[in-house]
């Protein structure tokens, strides 16, 4: 079998992995029938896994959004998408890689896609920031989304980084003021916007390409102010409450559909969503389709009001 990343939680599911290896070596080596034992093994794997992934920890699914080979922007852009053209820079600065986007198609229509990336390797993602934009990478986002909104064409956001990068240099160029701005101008974008929580949807670099229409996060990834670990460091000075942080947060998908963040979950094969990208990016598509379709019909000023008041009616408040 080969090397794979193990998370911790996976590693019984890696040893009944070996041991279906080792049985299949040893029959074709020796010419044994090892069918019955074969498929037995293979029943308790499906099973175990089955019983591990219906009873996800939030901190657990963090661990899944953060997997190294978990689906990215650009892998959905080759399967959910078509003809996709990539656009680049802000026009003032420079090019940021850790944001994406470009014209595509969706089912035959011109959609244009932005989307956080992160890298695969070491040396990808230092030149991706590790999926983390500078303020350039917020204001390419913003150019390319007004861009759509002047030919009426939706856009769809693919949401995964643990944060807008917070170093000298970004707030020097002001990083804040380009998530403000974004933030703003999505509000009053008069064409359909889908935004889609593929991976982790970490703080204000997230919310900067999450103001639309819909909402949605795939089943597995995580929306939240601040990470677990920097939330536990804050409140109990100590990382290792984690596990304590995540749960308290409210950051996975079943947790923020029924708090009415998000419009929906799109469920994940058994494994999440980087055992299966191909069954991932069509479950996406299928679900990308009917909500642009819905929004396409609505006229822009009804979306850009509909849109106010989605965000107004989030959160609850008691009167004394």
């Amino acid at each position: 079998m080969a090397t794979r990343f193990t998370l911790e939680f996976e590693k019984p599911l890696l040893e009944l992995e070996r041991e279906i290896d080792d049985l299949k070596r040893v029959g074709t080596e020796r010419g044994l029938d090892i069918a019955a034992e074969l498929g037995q093994l293979e029943g308790k794997l499906a099973a175990l896994q089955q019983e591990i992934y219906a009873g996800l920890t939030p901190m657990q699914r963090v661990m899944i959004a953060r997997h190294p080979r978990r689906p990215y922007t650009l892998d959905y852009l080759s399967t959910i998408f078509t003809d996709f053209i990539e656009l680049h820079g802000d026009r003032l600065f420079r090019d940021d890689p850790a944001i994406v986007g470009g014209w595509a198609r969706l089912a035959g229509q011109s959609v244009m896609v932005v989307g956080h990336q992160k890298g695969r390797d070491t040396k990808d993602n230092i030149r991706r920031n590790f999926g983390m934009p500078h303020p350039e990478g917020y204001r390419k986002a913003l150019r390319l989304m007004k861009l759509a909104a002047k030919f009426n064409a939706p856009v769809v956001s693919l949401i995964d980084t643990p944060g807008a990068y917070p170093g000298l240099g970004a707030e020097e160029r002001g990083q804040s003021e380009a998530l403000a701005r974004s933030i703003l101008e999505m509000s009053a974008l008069p064409t359909p916007i889908v935004a889609v929580v593929i991976g982790e949807g970490g703080s204000g670099g997230a919310l900067a390409l999450g103001v639309a229409d819909r909402v949605l996060m795939l089943e597995n990834s995580v929306y939240s102010v601040i990470s677990p670990e920097g939330c536990a460091a804050i409140l109990w000075k100590d990382s290792s409450q984690r596990e304590r942080a995540a749960k308290a947060l409210r950051i996975t998908s079943e947790d923020l559909l029924r708090l009415k963040v998000i419009d929906e979950v799109v469920p994940e094969p058994t494994g999440g969503a980087h055992a299966d990208p191909d069954a991932t990016g069509e479950a996406l598509r299928e679900v990308l389709i009917r909500h642009v379709g819905e929004l396409r019909k609505v006229r822009p000023d009804r979306l850009v009001k509909r849109r106010a008041e989605k965000y107004a009616a989030m959160g609850a408040f008691t009167e004394a």
